[in-house]
C-alpha cells in the first residue's frame, strides 16, 4: 500500500494538486482535525521496503452511518478537498462509491445545518472518487492482483519451502491453512507453486466421497516413492453441503484412515506482513500514477472507478460494476453454481485452476501416443525453469507421449545426453533454482519437428514475450539488495551508490529496480544518455556500453568532493540463483503445459505417412505473454522485431513506465498521458440459471 500512497503523493504534487493523507482509514475522515494533513514530497520517502500502511487505517462504524459521512464531508469541504483515492477492500470501496452518491445531498444538509455557505458547498459541488484495490486474497473482481497478493504469496512459499524440507526428512503428510474465506485464489496458487497433492477453495467443493479420493492420492503418491504430501487449504473451504473443511478435519481423517504423520500449520497474520515484493511495489506505483491520472479527467458524469490490472496493462474499470460481480461469485457459491464462481473469478483464476487440475488430478494414461517430446534447457540458467519442466513432463506424460531430458543444452543434444524423465523425475522441482537439466550454448542444425521456445532469463529481453521466467526472481534479488544499501546509506549522510545490474544491453531489470526500490535515476542503453544526465541526477543504476560502471563510480567521486562520498556494487551473478519467486513457478508451470498441449496438437497436423515433417514458419514457435494472454507467435516472424546485435527486442513495453519512475524521483520532464487506459467494462458471462 506504501508504494502506492507515494506515488499518489507524488505524482499528485508534480501535477499542482495539493495533497493529503487521511490517517487512520474513514475513521480520521470522520473525525477530522490532524487525521487530515498536507503530504510534502519528503513524507513519502524511505517508505517503500515497508509493509503494511505508514498511514494507517481502521474499521470504521462511524462512517457507515449518515451522521458520520456528514462529518466526514464537512471535514473535507472545509479544506477544499473534491478528490478521493480510496485503497481497500470491496467493503472500503463500496463504502466509497455511497459517500459519494449521497454527496450532494449530504452538503444540502450541511447548508441548512449552516455548517457550511452555499459557497462552499458550490466549490465543493462535486466528489471524484478512484480507488485501488488492497487485499491479500486477490478477491476482487476485474482485476488480476489487488495490491499485497503476491508479497502474501511470497510469505507462504516462504514457509512452504521452510516445511517441505524437513517433511523430507521425516515422510509427512502436512496440511497447510493460508488465508481466504471467501476466496481461493492464495490456495490454489501457493498448490500450483508447490506441486501440491490436494487443493482445497471454496470456489469448487470437492466431490461427493472426496475422504476416500485423498486417501488414495496420498497412499498412491507415497506408493510413487514420494516422501512428502502436501495439501493447500484455504480458511473458507468448505463440501458441497456448505460445511466446512478444516485443516484438523483433513489430519484427523489422514491419520486415522492412513496411519501417516500428519502436522498442520495455519499461517494467519504472516500472510499479511513483511516487507512488499518487487510486483507489488511496481503494481503499487502503478495503481498511483493511473488513480492521480483518472481523477484528474474525471467528471460528474463518470462513474467512480477503480485502477487495476489486466496482464500488464493499467485498466480503469466502474467501481460498482466489479463490486457487483464480486457479490456475484459469492451468489453462485451460496446456490452451488460451481462452475459459474469459477468463470467469475476471471480469466486468469480460472487458467490456474484448469492447470492445477490437469497436473494434479490425472492419472498417466494405459495407451501410448508413440511420440517422443525432448526438453532442452539453453542459456544461463535462471530461477523458474524447473517449474516449467516439471508440468512440460507431467502434462505430456498425461498426453501418452515418452518424454525425454536433454542434459547439458544443443552440446548434450549433439552427444546424445539423452534421457526418459518421468512422472516421479520431476518431483519437487517447482521450488528448486536454476536448471537441473543444465544448460550449454552452440548451434546446431535445425531439424523439421515442431519446437516451441520458453521465454525463460533473467534479463526479459526475449522477443515475442513481454516476460520471461526468472525476471522476477531476479529483480526481487535486486530490490531487496537495495533496500539493505538503502539501510546502510540512511545511517551515512551524504553517500551515492551506484549499483550495477545484469542485463547485458537489456535495461528491463534496471528500470524495474528503480521503480521498485525508488532509485533516483536508472541508466540503461535504450534510453540513451550523456553528461548532462550525470549532472542532473544523484545515484543510479547503470548498463549503458560507454559508461560503464566504474565511469560513472569515477566521475561521481571526483564531482562529489566535498560534498558527498560514492561507493559502487556490482551485483553480478547473484542475480541468477536463489529460490524461484512465487510469480516465477507459476508463470513457468503454466509455461510448460501450455507448450506440450501446442505441442501435441502441432504434431497430429504435422504426422504424414507414418512420419513427422514440420517446416512451415508456425511450427517453431515461442510462446510468450503478450499484453492480457498466452501466445505463439513463429520464429521466423519474430526475427523482424530483434535487434541481434545488442540481442533485445526492437521495442519494449516498459519503457512506458520510464517517466513514471523518473517523475517519482523528482525529474522535471513531461508525463506523456496518450498510453492512459480508458473505463473498460467488466466482461459479465451471462450464466443461464438451472
Amino acid at each position: 500500500m506504501n508504494a502506492a500512497v507515494r506515488a499518489t503523493v507524488r505524482v499528485g504534487i508534480y501535477t499542482g494538486a495539493k495533497v493529503y493523507f487521511v490517517h487512520e482509514g474513514y475513521q480520521g475522515l470522520v473525525d477530522g482535525g490532524d487525521n487530515i494533513k498536507l503530504a510534502t514530497w519528503e513524507s513519502v520517502s524511505m517508505m517503500l521496503q515497508l509493509g503494511g500502511t505508514v498511514i494507517g487505517s481502521a474499521r470504521c462504524m462511524d462512517f457507515r452511518a449518515r451522521e458520520g459521512r456528514m462529518k466526514a464531508a464537512l471535514n473535507l469541504v472545509k479544506l477544499g478537498i473534491t478528490n478521493l483515492c480510496v485503497i481497500g477492500g470491496d467493503g472500503s470501496l463500496t463504502g466509497a462509491n455511497q459517500f459519494r452518491k449521497e454527496w450532494a445531498s449530504l452538503l444540502v444538509d450541511l447548508v441548512k445545518a449552516g455548517k457550511i455557505t452555499d459557497d462552499e458547498a458550490r466549490k465543493s459541488s462535486h466528489l471524484n472518487i478512484v480507488g485501488m484495490v488492497g487485499s491479500i486474497d486477490n478477491d476482487f473482481c476485474g482485476t488480476d492482483m489487488t495490491i499485497g497478493t503476491d508479497s502474501a504469496l511470497h510469505r507462504i512459499i516462504e514457509v512452504v519451502d521452510a516445511i517441505t524440507t524437513t517433511a523430507q526428512s521425516h515422510q509427512r503428510t502436512f496440511i497447510l491453512e493460508v488465508m481466504g474465506r471467501h476466496c481461493g485464489y492464495l490456495a490454489l496458487v501457493t498448490a500450483l507453486a508447490c506441486g501440491a497433492d490436494w487443493v482445497f477453495i471454496p470456489e469448487m467443493p470437492p466431490d461427493e466421497g472426496w475422504e476416500g479420493h485423498l486417501c488414495r492420492r496420498l497412499a498412491d503418491q507415497r506408493a510413487r516413492g514420494s516422501r512428502l504430501n502436501v495439501i493447500i487449504v484455504a480458511e473458507g473451504a468448505m463440501d458441497r453441503d456448505g460445511n466446512p473443511i478444516s485443516s484438523e478435519d483433513i489430519k484427523k481423517l489422514v491419520e486415522k484412515n492412513l496411519g501417516f504423520d500428519t502436522r498442520t500449520t495455519v499461517l494467519g497474520h504472516v500472510q499479511r506482513g513483511g516487507t512488499p515484493s518487487a510486483f507489488d511495489r511496481i503494481l503499487g506505483s502503478r495503481m498511483g500514477v493511473e488513480a492521480v491520472m483518472a481523477l484528474l479527467e474525471a467528471t460528474p458524469e463518470t462513474p467512480a472507478c477503480v485502477v487495476s490490472l489486466s496482464g500488464n496493462q493499467a485498466v480503469r474499470l466502474p467501481l460498482m460494476e466489479c463490486v457487483q460481480v464480486t457479490k456475484d461469485v459469492t451468489t453462485a457459491m451460496a446456490e452451488k453454481r460451481w462452475e459459474d464462481a469459477i468463470k467469475l473469478r476471471g480469466k486468469s483464476f480460472e487458467n490456474n485452476w484448469n492447470t492445477y487440475k490437469m497436473l494434479a488430478h490425472i492419472n498417466p494414461p494405459d495407451t501410448k501416443s508413440n511420440i517422443n517430446v525432448a526438453i532442452v534447457n539453453i542459456g544461463a540458467p535462471c530461477a523458474g525453469m524447473n517449474a516449467a519442466v516439471r508440468s512440460a513432463v507431467r502434462i505430456g506424460i498425461i498426453q501418452g507421449h515418452n518424454m525425454l531430458a536433454v542434459h547439458d543444452g544443443f552440446e548434450g543434444l549433439a552427444q546424445g545426453k539423452i534421457e526418459p524423465i518421468t512422472w516421479t523425475g520431476v518431483s519437487g522441482w517447482t521450488g528448486k533454482g536454476g536448471s537441473e537439466l543444465g544448460t550449454k550454448r552452440d548451434k546446431y542444425e535445425e531439424l523439421c519437428i515442431p519446437m516451441v521456445v520458453i521465454p525463460a532469463t533473467v534479463s526479459n529481453n526475449v522477443p515475442g514475450s513481454d516476460f520471461s521466467i526468472g525476471a522476477d526472481t531476479a529483480l526481487n534479488t535486486i530490490t531487496s539488495t537495495c533496500d539493505r544499501i538503502k539501510q546502510s546509506a540512511a545511517g551515512t549522510k551524504r553517500r551515492v551508490f551506484i549499483i550495477e545490474t545484469a542485463g547485458g544491453y537489456c535495461g528491463y531489470l534496471a528500470t524495474m529496480a528503480g521503480l521498485a526500490a525508488g532509485a533516483d535515476a536508472a541508466y540503461i542503453y535504450e534510453d540513451k544518455f550523456g553528461i548532462r544526465d550525470l549532472e542532473i541526477s544523484l545515484s543510479l543504476f547503470n548498463c549503458n556500453a560507454n559508461y560503464t560502471t566504474d565511469f560513472i563510480f569515477a566521475l561521481y567521486s571526483e564531482e562529489g568532493k566535498g560534498i558527498f562520498d560514492c561507493r559502487k556494487n556490482v551485483l553480478g551473478h547473484m542475480q541468477q540463483g536463489g529460490t524461484p519467486t512465487p510469480f516465477d513457478r507459476n508463470f513457468g508451470t503454466k509455461m510448460g503445459s501450455k507448450a506440450v498441449l501446442w505441442i501435441t496438437e502441432k504434431l497430429k497436423e504435422v504426422y504424414r505417412h507414418g512420419r513427422i515433417f514440420a517446416n512451415t514458419p508456425d511450427s517453431a514457435c515461442v510462446l510468450g505473454m503478450k499484453k492480457r494472454a498466452l501466445t505463439f507467435q513463429p520464429l521466423a516472424e519474430l526475427k523482424e522485431q530483434t535487434d541481434f546485435v545488442h540481442r533485445i527486442p526492437k521495442t519494449s513495453w516498459w519503457l512506458k513506465l520510464r517517466p513514471i519512475m523518473k517523475i517519482l524521483a523528482k525529474y522535471n520532464i513531461s508525463l506523456d498521458t496518450s498510453e492512459h487506459a480508458h473505463m473498460e467494462h467488466v466482461i459479465k458471462k451471462r450464466v443461464s440459471m438451472h
